[in-house]
């Protein structure tokens, strides 16, 4: 690729697509999976969603904020509903980071130099995302709230949420969790599980037991987070010491059962494993001038 390098349109779809159908085929407790729907919502309206929104976010001639306003919509036209907010917030700023022409091949360079990048109409289309979608409790700030017209860019209105909400959070630092902890992470859990649905899995649950999950704490109060990302732990360790993928797996059938019981869906963490997955896929292709179909593997889903 010489040294301005860019990744094609093609290339990063499929890892959006890629990413987002691990999303489901890995069985991540409280989440909606190809094994078990929850939340009013099926594996299914994930994967519509993700094949609706794949164009908009790899769409060049658009800014992050018009990917991210046009992706939303798109997903609202194919399920009417919000599968997938956290995702696009997160999957913007990554593709555009691999879609333009930029010196070298580092891609928390890429992604930093992105995000700087951020404007005033950027933080509108934000907004207008944000609108579209409607999800419960999701707001920029009392100063700053989403149905008043910006007067900041993208990274200075993120940075007002990043206390409370870690989707913002990654914007105000250049995505320090998914380059520097989800990448690693996921990588890692692969190379130990020989198995990309379990590299998923063990890399949700140790997000989950890194971070109270903002998705959870803004539905059910910061207590409740605070008991989820303890479990989390609890799991990570049992599921250590356990060498049978079936007890593997009744272990995760029975959180994943208590958590949509009570009807608590660790989403956040959910939106920064894949928004990992995808990272990794478009370093990988970087790192690797392959330009093509990202190579990872094909696992089936845990079991």
């Amino acid at each position: 690729m010489g040294g301005g390098s860019a990744l094609s349109r093609a290339t990063v779809a499929a890892a959006f697509l890629t990413a987002c159908r691990y999303d489901v085929l890995a069985f991540k407790p409280g989440n909606v999976s190809i094994a078990a729907a929850g939340h009013r919502m099926r594996a299914s309206d994930f994967l519509t969603s993700a094949r609706a929104a794949s164009a908009a976010l790899t769409a060049i001639e658009h800014g992050v904020g018009a990917a991210i306003r046009e992706a939303v919509s798109a997903t609202q036209a194919a399920v009417g509903c919000n599968t997938n907010l956290g995702i696009v917030l997160l999957a913007a700023p990554l593709a555009h980071a691999a879609l333009r022409v930029s010196p070298g091949h580092a891609f928390a360079a890429r992604v930093q130099t992105t995000l700087a990048a951020s404007t005033v109409a950027d933080t509108r289309d934000v907004y207008a995302a944000i609108r579209i979608a409607n999800p419960g409790g999701l707001g920029i700030s009392g100063e700053h709230d989403v149905r008043d017209e910006p007067t900041l860019d993208l990274v200075g209105a993120m940075r007002l949420a990043a206390a409370r909400d870690t989707i913002a959070a990654e914007y105000a630092s250049n995505f320090s969790i998914v380059l520097g902890e989800g990448i690693p992470c996921l990588r890692a859990a692969y190379l130990r599980t020989n198995s990309l649905a379990w590299g998923v899995v063990g890399c949700y649950l140790h997000l989950l037991a890194a971070y109270p999950d903002s998705h959870v704490a803004r539905n059910h109060g910061a207590a409740v987070a605070a008991a989820v990302q303890a479990r989390a732990r609890t799991v990570t360790s049992a599921l250590e010491a356990c060498e049978n993928r079936a007890d593997r797996y009744s272990l995760l059938v029975k959180w994943d059962a208590e958590l949509k019981n009570e009807g608590v869906n660790p989403g956040t963490s959910a939106d920064l494993t894949v928004a990992s997955l995808l990272a990794l896929q478009l370093d990988t292709a970087l790192k690797t001038n392959s330009g093509g179909h990202v190579a990872l593997a094909t696992g089936e889903a845990p079991r």
